[in-house]
C-alpha cells in the first residue's frame, strides 16, 4: 500500500523525469523512457520496502476497556501492541469504536520495538446507555523508509455495558441516612412505628399501655412492656413500564446541554423513571428489605428477583440497562400477574408508568385491584416540568394563550388520573424528574414507618 511519502517522492521525482526526457531525447532514447525510468524505480523501491516492513498478521493487538461504565462517566481504552520480530514496527491503527462512546481519539501512531511492544489510550465517556460490542481494528505498518505499508483488518472482541447514571445516588443516601436514624436501626417507641419485637425491658411512665407484654409482666412480677422495631426483610417490587408512553422525551431537572451541541439535553420519561427505581433500590436494601424488578410492556420484558444484599443495585441496574422504550400499549394486567406470581406475600408494588388520563384508564385503572387484592401499590408518574412552566407563564401572544391552555388541561388531567387511583386503594406521586426519586423514597419510608405492609 502507497504511503503519502511515495506520494511526496514521486512530486519531487517530476523536475527529473522532465529533465531526463530532454537528456534521453539528445542521445535519441525514447520520451517515454526516460519518463519511465524514475517511475520504476521509485516502484522498486517502494517494492522493498513494503517487503521489509513487518506484516501486521504478526503483531499481537489487545484492547482494554472497562466492563461497566455508567452514563457521563469517563473510562480509558487501552490499546497494546506486542511485537515479537526481529524488527521495529512503526505502525498506525484505527479502532472502530461505537460514535455514543464519544471517545477522543479512535486512531494511533505507535512505534513497538523488535521483541517490544507499545501502547496507546484514548478516553471514554459515553453518551447513550446500553451494550457496546467492540470489532475491527485495523494496523497499517509502514516499512523503514515510509514509501509503502502494509495493513490488515482484524476482530479484537469485546463489550462495555454503560449503565444507568443514578443521577438520584446524593437524594438516596440523604434518605438512606435519615431513616437508619428515624426507623432502621433503632426500636420504635411510638404508635404505628414497629411491627417486629426486638427486645423485652422494665415498663416507663412514658411508655404506653398497648406496648405491655401481659404474659412477661405475669412472670416477672411486674410490668414488662415490647420495643418493637420496624420490620425487616420485607417485600418491594418495583414494575417499571417500558411502553409507548414512556418514549416521550423529558428535560434534565437541572438544565445542562447536552455536551457540546448547545441543545437542551433531554431524556425518554422511562430512563428518568430508571433512576427513581435505581434510588428506591439502594434506599429499600439498605434497610434490609429485599427488592426485585419487573420491566414490561406489551408483555415482561426482565425480572429480577427480589433479594436484599449489597449486589442487588448492580442486579437491577444490569436488567434495566439495555431496556428501550417500544411503541406498544402497556399490559398492566399481564406485569401484575407476574408480580403476583413472584411474590405471594403481602408486599409493596411500586409502579413506575405514565399518567396521561387516557392510557391509564385503559390499562392501569382496570388491572389494579388484580394487585390490590394481596399487596399494596404506589403508583409514580413522571411529570414534565415543561408543561408546568407553561401552565405558570403570563401569555403575551395569542400563542402563548393557546400554551398556557393545553399545558394546564394537561396538569389537569394528570390531576384527574391521581384521585382516580386513589379512590381505589393506590398511593400516588406524581413529580418532575428532580424530584421523583426523593418523594418515591419518603413515601415508601413513610409505609414502613405506619408498619402497613
Amino acid at each position: 500500500m502507497p504511503t503519502w511519502r511515495l506520494a511526496a517522492t514521486a512530486a519531487g521525482l517530476a523536475p527529473v523525469a522532465g529533465g531526463l526526457t530532454w537528456g534521453g531525447a539528445a542521445f535519441g532514447l525514447p520520451w517515454w523512457t526516460a519518463t519511465l525510468l524514475p517511475s520504476v524505480a521509485l516502484l522498486a523501491l517502494a517494492g522493498v520496502d513494503a517487503a521489509r516492513a513487518v506484516h501486521p498478521s504478526r503483531l499481537s493487538v489487545t484492547r482494554t476497556a472497562p466492563e461497566v461504565l455508567r452514563l457521563a462517566d469517563q473510562g480509558e481504552l487501552v490499546w497494546r501492541v506486542t511485537n515479537p520480530t526481529a524488527r521495529t514496527a512503526r505502525l498506525r491503527l484505527a479502532d472502530a469504536v461505537a460514535p455514543s462512546l464519544r471517545a477522543t481519539r479512535r486512531r494511533a501512531a505507535l512505534v513497538a520495538p523488535a521483541r517490544g511492544g507499545a501502547q496507546a489510550a484514548t478516553a471514554l465517556r459515553p453518551e447513550r446507555r446500553g451494550r457496546f460490542a467492540f470489532g475491527e481494528v485495523t494496523v497499517r505498518v509502514d516499512g523503514p523508509w515510509s514509501l509503502a505499508a502494509r495493513q490488515a483488518t482484524r476482530v479484537v472482541a469485546g463489550t462495555l455495558a454503560v449503565y444507568p447514571p443514578l443521577r438520584s445516588r446524593a437524594v438516596a443516601e440523604q434518605r438512606l441516612g435519615q431513616a437508619r436514624l428515624t426507623i432502621g436501626l433503632r426500636a420504635a417507641s411510638g404508635p404505628g412505628e414497629g411491627t417486629e419485637l426486638e427486645s423485652l425491658r422494665d415498663y416507663t411512665r412514658d411508655d404506653a399501655f398497648r406496648h405491655i407484654d401481659w404474659a412477661a409482666t405475669a412472670r416477672a412480677g411486674k410490668p414488662i412492656v415490647r420495643t418493637l422495631r420496624p420490620e425487616r426483610h420485607q417485600t418491594v417490587l418495583v414494575l417499571v413500564d417500558s411502553g409507548r408512553t414512556m418514549a416521550g422525551q423529558l428535560a434534565l431537572p437541572d438544565g445542562r446541554a447536552r455536551l457540546s451541541r448547545g441543545e437542551p439535553w433531554t431524556l425518554p420519561r422511562l430512563d428518568h423513571a430508571m433512576d427513581a427505581a435505581l434510588a428506591l433500590t439502594r434506599v429499600a436494601t439498605g434497610l434490609g428489605d429485599a427488592v426485585g424488578l419487573i420491566a414490561f410492556a406489551d408483555g415482561v420484558r426482565a425480572v429480577v428477583n427480589p433479594r436484599g444484599d449489597s449486589q442487588q443495585l448492580r442486579r437491577v441496574a444490569d436488567a434495566l440497562y439495555r431496556l428501550e422504550p417500544v411503541l406498544a400499549e402497556s399490559d398492566h394486567r399481564r406485569a401484575f400477574g407476574e408480580a403476583l406470581q413472584r411474590c405471594p406475600r403481602r408486599a409493596l408494588l411500586v409502579v413506575l408508568t405514565e399518567l396521561a388520563e387516557e392510557p391509564m384508564a385503559a390499562t392501569l385503572l382496570p388491572a389494579l385491584p388484580l394487585a390490590l387484592r394481596h399487596h399494596m401499590v404506589l403508583v409514580g408518574g413522571v411529570s414534565d416540568p415543561e408543561v408546568a412552566a407553561w401552565a405558570r407563564t403570563v401569555p403575551a401572544h395569542a400563542d402563548d394563550a393557546y400554551r398556557k391552555a393545553a399545558a394546564t388541561a394537561a396538569l389537569a388531567e394528570r390531576r384527574r388520573s391521581a384521585a382516580r387511583l386513589r379512590r381505589v386503594g393506590a398511593t400516588v406521586v406524581d413529580a418532575a424528574p428532580g424530584d421523583l426519586a426523593g418523594r418515591l423514597a419518603d413515601a415508601y419510608i413513610g409505609v414502613k414507618r405506619a408498619g402497613r405492609l
